[in-house]
């Protein structure tokens, strides 16, 4: 489904740098072109904008938090990883997984706004092409949807995250 697009890794990490917050942006409602699937007090979830791989998810605090724990009281934390897995279980449900992968990145350089990618290896992918590998925007380039295919994906998501609310 869809094809890879080169991605520029210098002008994103540009971006990231100098911009503002992308994740309080979309909620801030300053931002409209990606993809939300969820949005509660806790937090949000909306595809990636440069996925690697179909059904690429992002989860993150609502509030801005930089730590992925420090800034966080335990049931905070907790309640956000409750988010996380019913994320993770509603990609599961709508894309063919093999394995699902969940990780937590940014850097205090770029992408501050703690977040959780959550993204479904398809079955079949030869071995040494999955886990890091697979997730690597810059060697491999983003997977291009179409705003239908986009959009498509996002109902089914948000419907799998409604049934199981």
């Amino acid at each position: 489904m869809g094809d890879y697009r080169p991605f520029d890794m210098t002008a994103y990490a540009q971006q990231m740098q100098e911009g503002p917050c992308f994740i309080c942006s979309i909620l801030e409602g300053r931002d409209e072109t990606h993809h939300v699937i969820y949005w509660d007090d806790v937090g949000i979830a909306f595809l990636s904008k440069f996925p690697t791989l179909y059904g690429y998810v992002l989860v993150a605090p609502v509030v801005h938090r930089e730590q992925v724990t420090g800034e966080f009281s335990v049931d905070e934390y907790v309640a956000l990883q409750k988010l996380v897995y019913r994320v993770g279980e509603a990609v599961r449900r709508v894309v063919a997984t093999e394995r699902l992968y969940i990780l937590s990145l940014g850097s205090q350089q770029g992408n501050r706004h703690v977040h959780w990618h959550i993204v479904p290896l398809p079955p079949g992918v030869p071995f040494e092409q999955q886990q890091l590998a697979t997730l690597s925007v810059g060697a491999h380039g983003y997977l291009y949807l179409t705003e239908e295919q986009l959009g498509d994906l996002a109902r089914r998501l948000a419907e799998q995250m409604a049934a199981s609310g």
